[in-house]
């Protein structure tokens, strides 16, 4: 380049960047001491693409959004320890006679290039592409070198006889990696962390044993196991957990945490006997540093302005409801990291804690020594913070403090599982919270579901059948030039059709005519009905909106909503 650019100026000019959100991010990178860049991702909602395509304008260099399938130079990649190329996020594509392609995340780190060059004996040429894309470029090379194949099974293949002698009990205890039972385990956790499961289901029935994965709150069957290796994987897990092997009969929880790829993966256990043995279910929690923004999670520019607003208040509580798994949490931590600056007190009482957050103390729940939401909620308030987080009301004692907390000047942030945000209203009065503290103390709820996003290498658009648009009550014009989208499923979404997930909402203010409901004892039925006249568009209609845009499909929204929604 001719001359010299500031990233915040490509930013403006090829991300749409304010410069409002520049100097907001310029004021924070004062404060902590934190590249421009990174401040963006985790707080502003910059997408690592196009911040790694400024950067290669920004120093001149090739950008590559995806790494080749079949790159990888393989010679090179068995004299690098994983460990180094995973802390240098470096990936060597190609290599000719007297030079190396390499894939780089960071153009002011040499140290990698000064290493490689004195290695191989090559001209090092860089291109700049997204760290997601690096590790995952570098965990695939890595995974073929070692032999770890989609297909597990092999491992526990073969005679009878042969599983006799070496599914024994020194397997179990024996701490090689190359022990068969150990090596499943390592790689059945290891494919359903690569594949964006986030829970392994292990079910025995009488002749067999089924293995599956849940993908964007979907279940698939993956695996199903040779008979007689079905106790030996069990126990298995439960050692690595902390159950106990020899109890079978009754209920237990357990957890334990590894590395998959770099990254953290915190995994619960949850074991329940039944009538061909114990049931085990692992819930996959990856410790993440970076918290995802409000525009990330699907929240429209209008819904992410009204959000935004509550969410300023000095107090109150906002609630995020919706049932397990549709990513309240993440919306509450998404909230959190526009509020999270130096001059707050931002404390949190979770179970678990599933996000790291700089500058916010956490704190985890711990029933074995009664450090509950209701107690972690209490201390906290002797902490002088200004915004709480509490991960769920579950109970009257937690929701009475947290209403007191937030009438004495805290603002707090808290989840409940109920259908819809009319719900959450009377959920509270339920938990013998007066209907006038109630009122006084909620600014406003937004409930969620998670659709999952159709696959846009596959999607194509259609016209609904009559039926289809029947079932959504009106809300959809009987029109023959009405087009949706669906998708047949292509190898990048595994024959799914489906990839990831988006979020559907609805934000229920609490008006003047809402207060008087709830004052006067009216049902959820009523207040939902008087939050749509105000203007609130339900979870349906928002879930349509998203179908129309192209983001997920009619049956998905039918999928997750309720009928009366």
């Amino acid at each position: 380049m001719s001359s010299w650019q500031k990233l915040g100026e490509i930013l403006q000019q090829d991300a749409a960047l304010s410069t409002q959100i520049i100097e907001e991010a310029l004021e924070r990178q004062r404060q902590e001491p934190q590249r421009l860049g990174q401040i963006l991702l985790n707080h502003y909602g910059l997408s690592a693409n196009a911040l790694t395509c400024a950067l290669a304008k920004q120093f001149g260099l090739p950008y590559l959004s995806a790494i080749p399938t079949d790159a990888g130079v393989s010679d090179l990649l068995s004299r690098l320890p994983l460990e180094y190329v995973r802390e240098q996020h470096i990936f060597p594509m190609h290599q000719a006679e007297n030079s190396l392609q390499l894939a780089i995340t960071d153009p002011t780190n040499s140290t990698p290039l000064n290493d490689l060059a004195a290695l191989t004996g090559c001209q090092i040429e860089i291109s700049l592409v997204p760290e997601e894309e690096v590790l995952r470029a570098i965990n695939h090379a890595y995974a073929e070198k070692a032999g770890d194949s989609d297909n597990l099974a092999p491992d526990l293949a073969g005679e009878d006889k042969d599983l006799a002698d070496t599914l024994g009990p020194t397997d179990l205890l024996d701490s090689s990696d190359e022990a068969p039972i150990i090596r499943f385990v390592n790689g059945l956790i290891a494919r359903a962390s690569r594949e964006r499961a986030s829970d392994i289901h292990l079910e025995p029935f009488e002749t067999e044993m089924i293995i599956r994965y849940r993908i964007d709150g979907v279940l698939y069957e993956v695996l199903r196991p040779p008979q007689k290796a079905r106790a030996a994987i069990i126990s298995r897990i439960k050692i690595i957990s902390g159950l106990n092997i020899a109890e079978k009969r009754l209920p237990q929880d357990g957890r334990f945490r590894v590395r998959i790829a770099g990254r953290d993966v915190d995994i619960r256990v949850s074991s329940l006997p039944t009538a061909f043995g114990e049931r085990l279910v692992l819930r996959l929690l990856e410790k993440s540093s970076s918290v995802i923004d409000l525009a990330q999670i699907g929240l429209d520019e209008q819904l992410q302005q009204q959000v935004d607003q509550l969410i300023r208040q000095p107090h109150g509580i906002f609630l995020v409801t919706g049932p397990t798994g549709s990513g309240k949490t993440t919306t509450l931590y998404a909230a959190l990291s526009r509020l999270n600056d130096r001059s707050k007190n931002i404390i949190t009482v979770e179970d678990p804690i599933e996000y790291q957050l700089n500058g916010v103390g956490q704190i985890q729940v711990n029933s074995k020594i009664d450090l509950t939401f209701a107690a972690g909620l209490r201390s906290i308030l002797r902490q002088d913070p200004d915004i709480i987080m509490v991960g769920e009301i579950r109970d009257s004692e937690t929701a009475e403090i947290a209403v007191q907390s937030a009438l004495t000047g805290h603002m707090v942030f808290s989840t409940l599982h109920t259908n819809d945000a009319a719900g959450a209203l009377t959920r509270l009065l339920d938990m013998k919270i007066e209907p006038f503290l109630v009122s006084s103390a909620v600014s406003g709820i937004l409930a969620q579901r998670l659709v999952r996003r159709l696959c846009p290498d596959c999607r194509s658009s259609y016209t609904p059948s009559e039926e289809m648009i029947r079932h959504f009550a009106g809300l959809v014009p009987n029109r023959t030039d009405l087009q949706f989208f669906r998708s047949s499923g292509c190898d990048a979404c595994q024959q799914i059709g489906y990839r990831g997930r988006t979020g559907i909402y609805e934000l229920l203010h609490l008006t003047d005519e809402i207060r008087e409901l709830l004052m006067a004892g009216a049902d959820a039925s009523s207040i939902r009905q008087a939050a749509q006249k105000a203007g609130m568009l339900s979870l349906r209609q928002d879930g349509l909106r998203k179908a129309q845009a192209g983001e997920t499909s009619l049956e998905e929204v039918l999928r997750v909503t309720r009928i009366d929604n």
